[in-house]
């Protein structure tokens, strides 16, 4: 079948990569895709919330199903666009509803749908700039460090984590008052802190039925030790190694359970990935977030373990016959490194040219922000490329990313040489 996948990041590259190896795709197009998607797909310039044009190339190249990336065209309703239209009613759409794709475009309405379902999370209340002050009183009733989150989506970056009270109460004058995050930040969730360790579990789901994907664990933060700014990602590792056989059990009956229930109960049409953002309390999950998608970079060590061949996997996703299809997972562990421009997640130059990436043998190569220019390769993003490696434990996997990363160079090229280290 013919397939198309939104989006231009490693996420999106992995996807394809495993999407190319399957004999039961035809042609592939990705839009609008990056320079590594354009060695395996076609790559069709095409903005991924410009619906009419996606319509138009959907139509034009025969596409039977599409593969939705990124949460922007979900939260804007893509997957009800290509329902509602008679042209386009019979492809088959990896993604959420509208209405599904609310439980990461607000904030507020996940933490509602948690609390309705009896699914474990941190306590919280939300705000608006009526009702700034009782916000800042609230903020008084908790102990720090203090959780604001803006409401809608903020790029990633809509999550602040205080310690200090008068800051807390400033920041959060800051987002309702002073629309900080935008239009993200006219509602804000303030929620209790939850101390513990953190993890991703994703689920794939037909609205019916459901697979636990591979765990994975990223680290955000740009430095060594997780220091400094929140970023997209630096890097992730897959199995996480505390989500024993118990532990997962608790995930399964307390959360994973509740969640696709809870979207059966109130008709969601929901025919996709479920991020679910995790902390370990003790020895019990809390859900931080749900995503509506899968994450990036845990893409690019979730996907490379999972050998059941990816179309029939997200076709009966699509065509709710997800209980016929078994799932088969690599036993070896997986991680990937990020490579990134240096001076993100601030202010970063593009255009720099990438070398050495024929050069890498052991490792898989993704490009999250490249392009091509003049038929180089070149950087076109804050992160750039991720190296994943797959081997029998984290650490060997680990080794073998940063061999291969030292055949990479661009101009103030960075990235973390301690992923997993607090494992």
């Amino acid at each position: 079948m013919n397939i198309l996948v939104l989006g231009s990041g490693g996420r999106e590259h992995t996807f394809a990569y495993k999407i190319a190896a399957s004999e039961r795709c035809s042609q592939l197009f990705v839009a609008p895709g990056n320079a590594g998607t354009a060695s395996i797909a076609t790559n069709l310039p095409l903005s991924v919330t410009d619906f009419d044009a996606i319509k138009k190339a959907v139509l034009e190249h025969a596409i039977e199903m599409v593969v939705i990336g990124p949460e922007d065209p979900l939260v804007q309703g893509v997957y009800d666009f290509f329902k509602e239209d008679a042209d386009l009613k019979q492809v088959k759409v990896v993604g959420p509803s509208k209405r599904g794709a609310l439980l990461e475009g607000s904030k507020e309405r996940a933490k509602e749908f948690m609390s309705q379902h009896n699914i474990p999370t941190a306590a919280y209340e939300s705000f608006t700039s009526k009702s700034l002050e009782a916000g800042k009183q609230f903020l008084e009733t908790l102990k720090p460090p203090y959780v604001l989150k803006a409401d809608g989506l903020a790029a990633g970056k809509g999550v602040l984590i205080l310690n200090n009270l008068d800051e807390a109460k400033q920041e959060l004058e800051n987002m309702l008052a002073h629309s900080k995050f935008g239009e993200a930040s006219s509602k804000v969730v303030i929620e209790e802190f939850l101390d513990g360790i953190e993890l991703s579990v994703f689920v794939l789901t037909d609205g019916k039925d459901y697979k636990i994907l591979p765990t994975a664990k990223d680290y955000k933060r740009i430095g060594e030790g997780d220091q400094g700014l929140n970023t997209g990602g630096m890097g992730a590792i897959s199995p996480v190694p505390f989500a024993n056989r118990e532990f997962m059990q608790k995930i399964e009956e307390r959360i994973v359970k509740p969640t696709v229930n809870g979207l059966m109960e109130e008709n969601i049409d929901y025919k996709g990935f479920v991020f679910i953002g995790l902390i370990k309390v003790d020895d019990n999950p809390y859900v931080i977030e749900y995503n509506v998608r899968m994450g990036d970079p845990e893409t690019e060590v979730v996907l490379p373990r999972i050998q059941t061949d990816l179309v029939s996997l997200l076709e009966a996703t699509a065509t709710q016959n997800l209980s016929k299809i078994s799932l088969e997972i690599d036993e070896r562990a997986a991680t990937t490194v990020m490579v990134v421009s240096g001076g993100y997640p601030e202010a970063y130059e593009k255009g720099k040219e990438i070398s050495g990436i024929e050069k890498v043998e052991d490792s898989i190569v993704f490009h999250a922000g490249t392009t091509l220019k003049e038929e180089k390769v070149v950087t076109n993003g804050g992160r750039v490329i991720a190296v994943t490696s797959l081997d029998k434990d984290f650490r060997k996997a680990l080794k073998k990313s940063y061999q291969e990363i030292e055949k990479l160079s661009f101009d103030k090229m960075y990235y973390r040489t301690d992923i997993g280290f607090d494992l």
